[in-house]
């Protein structure tokens, strides 16, 4: 399993990380099937648009009118809107990879969700071979 840490800017964004995801898939010039996983409660993975850098910020910005930080949350550390948003975007995608070069559509790419920064996290990388 390969690890990839990312540092986070806003409380709330996504990051395009397509590049450093697709650079380790080439490194091993690999063909099957990867799992982009993220451990942590408050930050998700997703593939959308990554043409236009108007999405990622449509995103975030529905994810924080749908569920807002500041209302009367149970959770007292004061990021429980951060793991409301992490449970409905997810925290895994699989990705099928041919020749180590990750199968994303034209206009996808692969954004990690942070909901809780800024802070420094990790993405974690788990292939499984096509043979």
């Amino acid at each position: 399993m390969k690890k990839l840490s990312i540092r986070t800017s806003q409380r709330c964004e996504l990051v395009d990380v397509t590049g450093p995801v697709a650079r380790e898939l080439a490194a091993d010039n690999f063909s099957g099937l990867c799992l982009v996983y993220v451990p942590h409660t408050t930050a998700g993975v997703v593939i959308n648009e990554n043409a236009d850098p108007s999405v990622p910020l449509d995103i975030s910005g529905f994810l924080e009118e749908l569920v807002p930080h500041r209302r009367s949350w149970r959770h007292l550390e004061g990021n429980a809107d951060s793991h409301v948003k992490a449970s409905l975007v997810g925290n895994s995608v699989l990705i099928a990879v041919e020749g180590g070069k990750p199968q994303l559509g034209t206009w996808q790419g692969i954004f990690f969700c942070e909901f809780d920064g800024p802070r420094s996290r990790q993405i974690w990388l788990r292939t499984v071979s096509a043979d």
